[in-house]
């Protein structure tokens, strides 16, 4: 068995991984029909899996993208250079990529990212656009996205640390809606929006149920009888995320998108995050809300986050640097003595406090409320009825 430092072999065969739960004395002693002692009696250990997968659930990438770094020659098992992932490992086995071994699985985490246009989901690209992965802030660990956004839409994209829960959120059997604003231009109207509730098939692809509703319409001001085409808002919700859905969706009714956006991925929102931000989901709200596609024991613990990270070379706006900038004050004239015409009564000057005199005592004024006051005390009985006051 190779170790972390040794250099990876080529064409050699990989050390297979031993399993099983009772070896030696207890396996001849379970052969021959006796019970096996408590000091012979092995742990059982972890089944092998695939290697595609472990890599998967240790956030190295995801499983396409493992078989791309096994095709590449960079990933190697106990020493041996991998040439299929069609290999399983076993606990004790020592998986490296890169020349790095891959430690044990951390924690899940998920991190809600405002994507910008213009930038591509992918770690690298053929042709040199600028990509996602190269524009995240700093302070992010080695992350992969739950599903795509293309390069010409924005809003929200989840990034995650398990190769295993992207590949589970992506999948449409877990049936979170995903939420986009459509701003498009032609014509539309809520009936016809409604008849993609039932699917559509568009150049062969069917698409399943997808709900949508007509926000906003706004013609041109030269259209005074408001029947030519108009820049539409429109709210989209599907449940299976196929590639550029919302857009051949809309543009088979007759809709130009010219700007989508992302609102929600299931139960995560957008909100006010800024664009090109990045904010970590809380672990109570992991464990909520993942329950049956994380292990429990990947689940993480506490209430801890790594708060908002924002985009590269930006720095938090101050208080007196939020909003719209502020005016600067004009200097402060002195307040013109007031003028008294011939009879006029002046008014008395009023003397100072006199410095000796205590501050006062007693509970603190509230507006609108008088805390000294106390009902009126009862008369003794015999005196009579009180007095008016």
């Amino acid at each position: 068995m190779g170790r972390p430092g040794q250099a990876p072999q080529k064409n050699s065969r990989p050390v297979a991984p031993q399993s099983g739960l009772a070896k030696g004395p207890a396996k001849r002693q379970a052969m021959m029909g006796g019970e096996p002692d408590d000091a012979d009696i092995k742990t059982p250990v972890r089944s092998a899996e695939r290697v595609a997968k472990a890599l998967a659930r240790a956030g190295v990438a995801s499983r396409r993208d493992v078989e791309l770094l096994i095709s590449e020659g960079r990933v190697a098992l106990n020493g041996v250079v991998l040439t299929t992932p069609a290999v399983k490992i076993g606990p004790c086995d020592i998986l490296t990529v890169n020349g790095a071994v891959v430690s044990d699985k951390e924690p899940t985490r998920v991190w809600r990212y405002h994507k910008p246009v213009g930038l591509l989901t992918a770690h690298k690209d053929p042709k040199n656009r600028p990509v996602v992965f190269d524009h995240l802030p700093d302070g992010l660990p080695r992350v992969i996205s739950v599903g795509r956004l293309d390069l010409a839409s924005e809003g929200l994209l989840l990034l995650t640390n398990d190769g295993e829960l992207a590949r589970a959120l992506e999948s449409p059997s877990t049936g979170w809606v995903r939420r986009y604003r459509a701003r498009a231009y032609g014509h539309a109207t809520q009936e016809k929006l409604d008849t993609l509730k039932d699917g559509i098939t568009v150049e062969g692809v069917r698409y399943g149920a997808i709900e949508a509703k007509l926000d906003k319409v706004k013609h041109a001001a030269a259209d005074i009888d408001r029947k030519g085409p108009a820049n539409i808002w429109i709210t989209v919700a599907i449940t299976e995320g196929k590639n550029r859905e919302v857009r051949r969706v809309l543009e088979h009714l007759g809709l130009k998108v010219n700007r989508l956006i992302r609102l929600a991925y299931g139960p995560f929102a957008l909100g006010t995050l800024p664009i090109g931000a990045a904010e970590e989901v809380g672990p109570r709200v992991l464990r909520e809300q993942l329950v049956g596609l994380v292990p429990p024991e990947t689940l993480p613990k506490g209430d801890k986050t790594g708060g908002l990270l924002l985009p590269k070379g930006q720095s938090p706006p101050r208080y007196a640097d939020r909003g719209a900038p502020r005016r600067a004050a004009a200097p402060a004239e002195p307040p013109k003595p007031k003028e008294y015409k011939a009879g006029w009564a002046k008014p008395k000057k009023k003397n100072p406090a006199h410095p000796s005199k205590p501050a006062r005592k007693g509970p603190p004024k509230h507006r609108g409320v008088d805390l000294t006051y106390r009902s009126a005390p009862t008369r003794p009985a015999g005196k009579g009825p009180a007095k008016p006051r």
